[in-house]
This record gives structure tokens, C-alpha cells and sequence, in this order.
């Protein structure tokens, strides 16, 4: 086995035994029990488990710091096996292909939120049939609600994605070329702007004329556009260090997965914020009161 490792008579590359799967698989364990007991902790509750009430909110933050530990280490691991160049063209293939299947289960993630707002807006009248916090008056969106302006701060945002998807695309098209400043100066304008998004949308969700408890309305609609926020932190983060590795040095135009991972991923952000924008901006406004008209 030592031998194979050393001297691999074949493209693929055969992982050093690592705790990292044991570890991160713990960490979720611990994370998702510590997220029951937060929410029991929350509401006055208890968590019994074997005579020790352990409804608190440590345990969800421990199991996180546990998550997040494991993906630094493990990501670190993998960067210092492409440096060490185990990453050949059949390990990079096989790597694309996890990252294409990732981005697939987030469209089924979406799917979801998508599937419950067009179920609750195409079908109002039996929305509130199962929960007095679901009446919409037999109308979408429910009567006497006023809705957000689409073409005020959602149509501002979208322009600014867009232009972080111009800007990546030209940090990618940079790199492919060979030039380091321009990457550099690609990812720093994409972080900005990703970051501008954010504090727009934390701006709309302070100033919304309607809460997440209102109605079936804000609930859906704060599930899927805020989900699509956390993802736009994820990916900033994601870009971000992208932009740290690509001062080291670390990309070239022949290597250079984890950029094009990210920017895949930024991507896809941009994409589902345009169905959310298209369909619960302003599809869902058409012939609702705005705020402030």
C-alpha cells in the first residue's frame, strides 16, 4: 500500500487514511441535536437524555465549531495534495463531477421552497384550510397585505448580481490568460459586490411591511429569499478565499479547481436569484398593494 502511494502506476490518487470524514460526520450529529435542544431552549422547554436536561444552546454551536473545523482541515488537505500534484486529469475530472452533483442538490433544495410558494399562491383558498396562519382571504397575495416594490431595491440587487457574474466571468477569462491582476481584481470587485448585495437584502428585510409569522406570505417568502441570502454569504466566503489564494499565487491556467468550483457556484447563486426575483418579486406583486404606493 505504501508503495502504491508512492509510486502510483495509474491516474487516480489514493487518499492518506483521514479522520476528517469521521470527524465532520460527529460534528453534523452534534450540530443537528444541538439544533432541537437550541430550539427547545428557545421556546422554555426541556431535552431530556438519560436524567441531564441538555436543552441549551452550546451544544449547536460546539457541533458548528466542530463542521467548520473539519471543512478548513480537509479543503486545506486537498489544496496541499493539488500542490503536491496527486490532482491529475482524472482526479480534476472526478472533482468537477462532486461539484456538479453539490450544485444539483441545491436546486433540489430550491425546488422546495419554490414548489411550497407556487402551492400556496396558485392554490390560496386551500392554504388556509390547514392553518389559521395560512389565511389569505382566498387571494394572493393575502388580502390586506402589502408586498415589497420589485423594481426598487429587488431590481437593484439584481443588477448587482449580474454584475458579479460579469465580473467572475472575467476574473475566470483573466486567469485562463495568464493574468494575476487581472483575477486579483476580478474576485475583489465580485466580493464587493456580493457583499453589497447582502447588506441591500438585510436592508429590505429591516424595512419589510410584513414578518415571517404574518402570513403563509412572509413565511415562504423569507424562506426562499433568505436561504438564497445565506447561500450569496457562503459563496462571498467562498470567492474570498479564492481571492486570498490567487494573491499566493496558488492558481494557473492548467489548475485551477477551486476557482472554477466557486465561480460555478457564484453562478448558480446568480441564477436562482433571478427565479426568485421573476416569480416572488414581481409575479406574486401583480395587482398587490406596494408599500409606500
Amino acid at each position: 500500500m505504501a508503495d502504491a502511494h508512492a509510486k502510483p502506476q495509474h491516474d487516480y490518487h489514493l487518499v492518506d487514511p483521514s479522520p476528517w470524514p469521521f470527524l465532520g460526520s460527529v460534528g453534523a450529529l452534534v450540530t443537528a441535536i444541538g439544533g432541537v435542544c437550541y430550539m427547545q431552549y428557545l421556546k422554555g422547554g426541556d431535552f431530556p437524555i438519560f436524567g441531564f436536561n441538555i436543552a441549551n444552546p452550546w451544544l449547536f454551536f460546539i457541533g458548528l465549531l466542530i463542521v467548520l473545523y473539519t471543512m478548513y482541515a480537509w479543503w486545506s488537505d486537498t489544496i496541499k495534495e493539488a500542490h503536491e500534484g496527486h490532482h491529475t486529469r482524472v482526479v480534476s475530472l472526478h472533482l468537477r463531477y462532486g461539484m456538479i452533483m453539490f450544485i444539483a442538490s441545491e436546486v433540489m433544495f430550491f425546488v422546495a421552497w419554490f414548489w411550497a410558494f407556487f402551492d400556496a399562491s396558485l392554490f390560496p383558498g386551500e392554504a388556509q384550510q390547514y392553518a389559521r396562519a395560512a389565511f389569505t382571504g382566498g387571494v394572493w397575495p393575502p388580502k390586506g397585505l402589502e408586498v415589497l416594490d420589485p423594481f426598487h431595491l429587488p431590481l437593484y440587487n439584481t443588477v448587482i448580481l449580474l454584475l458579479s457574474g460579469t465580473t467572475v466571468t472575467w476574473a475566470h477569462h483573466a486567469l485562463l490568460h495568464g493574468d494575476r491582476k487581472g483575477l486579483i481584481n476580478g474576485l475583489v470587485l465580485t466580493v464587493g459586490l456580493g457583499m453589497l448585495f447582502t447588506m441591500v437584502q438585510a436592508y429590505e428585510y429591516m424595512h419589510a411591511p410584513f414578518g415571517f409569522r404574518d402570513s403563509i406570505y412572509g413565511a415562504t417568502f423569507f424562506m426562499a429569499t433568505g436561504f438564497h441570502g445565506f447561500h450569496v454569504i457562503i459563496g462571498t466566503i467562498f470567492l474570498l478565499v479564492c481571492l486570498v489564494r490567487a494573491m499566493k499565487g496558488d492558481f494557473t491556467p492548467k489548475h485551477h479547481f477551486g476557482f472554477e468550483a466557486a465561480a460555478w457556484y457564484w453562478h448558480f447563486v446568480d441564477v436562482v436569484w433571478l427565479f426568485l426575483f421573476a416569480s416572488i418579486y414581481v409575479w406574486a406583486s401583480s395587482g398587490a398593494v406596494i408599500e409606500g404606493h
